[in-house]
């Protein structure tokens, strides 16, 4: 488990951004689908900031053994959006996006608290959210199903194209999983990107 080699402050920022990022995550997705036609989100009472009608546990579990995880997926009847197919692709953007947005806001609270003269612990959960989000924002990009960023170019592909290409997605997890755990993989160092963007972002 990931929390064994960190410190409290640390885990304690694992705890934000789950419960925050992926909140914003989800309800982003929900909500941009709801303004595009599709209701039944809002129905299903996803369009809200409840961290309760987001958080997968199974998700958070991954989240806590290996450093990344993911919330209640938001179903989306493309059909029902405007405009279709480039419709789903702005449902599709808005979570990693939304993961973004906080990591900017965690960072602007983190420069406030160190401009206040707070140190220590504050500042180290206020980092760990900025940088853990980043993380979410950057997994989340990378198209293999079911990840976000498989659905927004989906939207971009040809109609035939994109048939054939869906007839593989009950493999993406399978993928996505061997990306996890093979040693050496290009996963590790796309998602070492956060932590550089996450020293900008502080002033660090």
């Amino acid at each position: 488990m990931i929390f064994l080699d960190l410190s409290l402050a640390q885990v304690a920022g694992i705890a934000v951004a789950l419960l925050v990022g992926i909140t914003f995550h989800e309800f982003s997705h929900a909500f941009i689908a709801d303004q595009l036609g599709d209701h039944r989100p809002r129905a299903l009472g996803r369009v809200s900031l409840n961290p309760v009608a987001h958080i997968d546990p199974i998700g958070a579990l991954v989240f806590v053994v290996a450093g990344f995880g993911w919330g209640k997926p938001v179903p989306v009847n493309i059909y029902a959006l405007r405009p279709g197919r480039i419709g789903m692709a702005l449902v599709s953007a808005g979570g990693p996006l939304a993961n973004v947005v906080v990591a900017i806001a965690a960072a602007i609270v983190y420069r406030v608290l160190e401009i206040g003269g707070v140190s220590g612990f504050a500042l180290a959960v206020t980092e760990a959210t900025v940088f853990f989000n980043l993380v979410l924002a950057i997994l989340n990009f990378i198209p293999i199903p079911p990840l976000d960023g498989y659905n927004f170019v989906l939207s971009f592909l040809p109609p035939r194209t994109a048939f054939s290409v869906q007839r593989y997605a009950p493999y993406g997890m399978i993928a996505l999983l061997l990306l996890v755990f093979i040693p050496g993989s290009p996963l590790g160092a796309l998602l070492g990107l956060a932590n550089p963007v996450t020293r900008v972002l502080i002033g660090a």
